[in-house]
Parts: C-alpha cells; structure tokens; sequence
C-alpha cells in the first residue's frame, strides 16, 4: 500500500504539523498564517482605492534630506531649522504611516515644533513649503485672535475649522494635515509666575490648547464662530495633525544672555567669540527660556522640537532677492514680462536695497516694501505704453526710495 503524500500549504510550504489549522481547497491547501496576510493585503489595497477616488491628497513619506532639498530651493540659509523640521516632519509622517501590529506595544509621540525667530527670517514660509511638498490639507491661523472659552473672540477650534475648509471639509486628509500657529509669542502670560487674575487672551488660550495639540477628538464647528447647541459639529481626531508654533519672542534674547552670562568678565575671556554670541543669541535657545518669557510647562512639554531661525545677515539677503524660484526679482521680472517689458536691474541697486533692508531691520518682508518704493512709479506709468525695456539703475532707484514714504521712517 503506497505512503499518503503529507499535507503541506500551498503557499508558504509548511507542514500539516508546523500549522493550526490547513484549509483544503480543490487543488491545494492553505494555512492560517496566509489567510491573515492575505487578508491585511486586500484591506490595505481597498483602503488605498477608496481613500484615491475620495480624496485629492495623497501624501508620500519623503527622507529628511529630500525634504531639506526642496527647502534649499525656496529658502535661503536657516540649515539648522532645515535639518530640524525635516526631520521631525519625516518621523510624524513615519509615525502616521507605520503598522501597528498586536504584539508592538511601542506607541511613537508626536513632534510638534516650536520656530523661535526675528520678523521676516522664514518661519511662515518654511510651513508652508513643507505642506506644499508633502501634498496634505496646510492652514495658517494667527494665536491673537484667540480667547478663553466664554470670551469675546475665537475658539481655539477655530483653528481645526481653517484646516477643514482649506480640504473641502475632507474629515480623513484633515486629521494628516499641518497647522501653523503664528504668534505663538502673543499669548504669552506676563511672568513667569502663574496669573493671579484671568488672562483670558494668553494664559487661558496656553491652558486651550493642550489636549489639541497632545491628541483629542474635538467637535469643531463647521462653519467656524462661537458654538451653538443647534449647530451640528464636525468631530475631528488631531492625534495625526501636526502642530508648527512659530514666534519672534521679542526680548527673549535679554533671557538668554542672562542665563549664559555674556556678561563675563576677566583676563580669559574671549571677546570675539563673546560678540559672536551676542549677535545670535536665538542658537542658545531652550524650553527653560521660552518658560520664562510665559509660555506655560504644559504647552512647552507638548512642543518637544524646538529649533531658531537665524538673523538674516547682507549676504543672505542679497541671494534672496535672486536665487530661490520665487525670489522677488524673478516675481518683478515675471510682472513685466506679462506687460511685454524686459526689466534689467543693475548690480548696486540690488546692494542698495539690501542696505537699506538691514538699516530696517525688517528681514526679508523689509526687501519687498523697498522694491515696491522703487518700481511703483515704473508699474503705474509703463503698462499701456510701447515701451519694451525698462533699465533699473542705481540713480533712479534712490531717487525712488528718497520720494517714498519708507524714506520717512526713524532708522532705530
């Protein structure tokens, strides 16, 4: 009598005796084990055809350096704060995307970051274009604007309802998407001792965004404003929304110094590297500070990345006016170009606007008031004429600006 053939699976080759349980079929067999991965592959290749024909966001996990590349294009210096957000972006994406399985009990946090910088170094910009390059729902909401529940002013969800109206009320691409809260600095308590009376406008709006930034359901109103026991909610999860506080925190380098004591005195001291620190005193920057100037230990424990932005020297702002793809001479030339006017601009007029931009002390927004001053009278009389060319040189540019308003200001 001949041996009966041992029962193996189909798929993976094991034996009746290494499985459970053996499924036959007509010509073969299955075991438990194949049946569980075939059945995670069709739900995840369902779950990815569902999410592309409802949603028009599909995001991809870039390498951090890839995504410091595509910042390199549009932002000029701040490497430090690059590196930083590429990765904290990457790691929250990774976080998004990774496979929980039963047995990993490892749970990831999340890794909202905090940008500390002066007026016009890139802090808004750099948000933005990191949204721009990973395809997900962006919204910009401004922290003044808000109060303590109960108040005249605006919810904290209010914030959840610009991101929800910026993805057409998409529920599932909002709950991946990025939020940047400007002015993170304004609302700021007076002291650093908790506030004896209500600080409804800087304390109380700390103490309203904790659970949102840490992971929560929220009800957010659809239509923004101030809820209503009639109005129906939106529930949103913010556990996969990524939080990027950013603020100048004027007066936060006197914190600084105090803390790193610049003010050494002695034969060992060296002066030069002592005046190098004082210019930049933002790349000293800790939680320990920002606590000190009134942000609240709750908010700063849920805000772990914190990265500066640095001062924007002559250098840098002189390739700002010509190297990103959206720098503003490309923009001024594009604005001509749609007249049919080719526009030239001398070397000096360029060094001639970034001296005045530092004298200023308005970064690079500071660039684009200057170029308005000079061509304004050029984009008014131009348009409409037969003219093909327009020369900017260095003498009309200055008598341009010496006419302008900008010119009147007080230099501090």
């Amino acid at each position: 009598m001949a041996k009966q053939a041992q029962l193996h699976c189909s798929f993976c080759n094991r034996s009746r005796e290494e499985v459970k349980i053996l499924i036959a079929g007509q010509e073969g067999h299955i075991c438990e084990n194949c049946v569980e991965h075939a059945q995670e592959i069709i739900a995840q290749e369902l779950y990815q055809k569902q999410e592309d024909k409802t949603s028009q966001y599909r995001f991809t996990i870039k390498k951090p350096n890839e995504i410091k590349t595509f910042l390199d294009q549009y932002i000029i210096g701040q490497d430090e704060a690059k590196k930083v957000l590429s990765v904290a972006v990457y790691n929250h994406f990774k976080r998004i995307g990774q496979k929980q399985s039963v047995t990993d009990d490892v749970e990831i946090e999340k890794s909202n970051i905090i940008m500390v910088g002066e007026t016009g170094t890139g802090k808004t910009l750099l948000a933005k274009t990191i949204a721009k390059l990973l395809n997900v729902p962006f919204a910009i909401v401004d922290a003044t604007v808000f109060t303590e529940a109960g108040y005249v002013g605006e919810d904290v969800e209010s914030m959840l309802t610009r991101l929800l109206q910026n993805c057409n009320y998409d529920v599932t691409a909002a709950e991946k998407g990025i939020v940047y809260v400007d002015e993170i600095d304004k609302i700021a308590r007076k002291g650093d001792n908790p506030s004896i009376t209500r600080d409804v406008s800087g304390e109380g709006v700390q103490q309203g965004l904790l659970k949102m930034l840490e992971g929560t359901e929220v009800l957010v109103p659809p239509q923004g404003g101030r809820k209503h026991p009639e109005q129906k909610m939106i529930k949103l999860n913010t556990q996969n929304i990524l939080f990027i506080c950013g603020g100048a925190f004027d007066g936060v380098d006197k914190v600084i110094a105090r803390r790193i004591n610049t003010n050494a005195i002695g034969f060992s001291v060296n002066k030069d590297e002592q005046e190098m620190q004082r210019k930049n005193l933002l790349q000293f920057i800790n939680a320990q500070d920002l606590k000190s100037f009134g942000l609240i230990p709750e908010l700063l424990g849920r805000l772990p990345v914190v990265t500066h932005l640095e001062p924007l020297d002559e250098e840098t702002l002189r390739s700002i006016l010509t190297e990103p793809k959206n720098s503003l001479m490309k923009q001024y030339n594009k604005l001509f170009e749609l007249e049919g006017i080719k526009l030239t601009v001398d070397e000096n007029v360029l060094n001639f606007m970034v001296k005045k931009a530092m004298e200023y002390k308005l970064g690079a927004r500071g660039l684009r008031s200057i170029c308005e001053s000079i061509l304004t009278d050029a984009m008014f009389t131009l348009p409409g004429t037969d003219t093909k060319e327009f020369h900017l040189s260095l003498e009309y540019a200055e008598q341009q600006f010496g006419r302008s308003r900008l010119n009147l200001l007080k230099v501090a």
